[in-house]
């Protein structure tokens, strides 16, 4: 059985030089790594009575749904923009390459409601900010965040500000 970090494959210089990607498609296709990153993810949130689970598109839509499976919680679609019908609340914010947006459906999350924001990868922490603005705004009790890989170089953590918990599984 390999380990969740021998399924991330690392390809340098994409999408530009000095980059390297963490593909995940290779532990998406492996059923039980996938199995074992959902209850990673899961497990420091089991008791904390998660209601609803946030996942940031898209690739934060494959987590967040088997998430949300796996606490027995909600899933909550934060889009970009343009991709669901009105009425809409959103957040815009910058990007180390430009600018762009968040939104949710307006009612989709009730005041005070237990929400943890998923995504797949925390780079420099532009999207997850954004997220955690946006869902604050809708005055819900944010719980926290959990991420599969967290690319430590770029110390996207510092823009998690504050006391809530921002869990990773693996660091790269």
């Amino acid at each position: 059985m390999k380990t969740l970090d021998a399924l991330i494959r690392r390809v340098p210089d994409f999408p530009q030089p000095g980059i390297v990607f963490c593909d995940i498609a290779p532990l998406l296709a492996d059923a039980a790594a996938f199995s074992r990153c959902i209850e990673r993810m899961a497990a420091p949130w089991r008791d904390a009575g998660v209601q609803a689970v946030c996942g940031i598109e898209s690739r934060g839509f494959i987590f967040g749904a088997a998430l949300a499976q796996a606490l027995r919680a909600g899933f909550v679609p934060l889009r970009k923009p343009g991709k669901l019908p009105p009425p809409v609340r959103g957040v815009d914010y910058q990007l180390e390459y430009g600018s762009d947006r968040l939104e949710v459906p307006a009612g989709a999350l009730a005041s005070a409601e237990r929400v943890l924001i998923v995504d797949d990868v925390l780079a420099t922490g532009g999207t997850l900010a954004a997220a955690r603005e946006l869902v604050e705004m809708l005055g819900v009790s944010l719980l926290g965040a959990s991420v599969v890989i967290e690319l430590d170089a770029l110390h996207g953590r510092q823009r998690w500000h504050g006391t809530l918990p921002l869990h990773s599984v693996l660091h790269c």
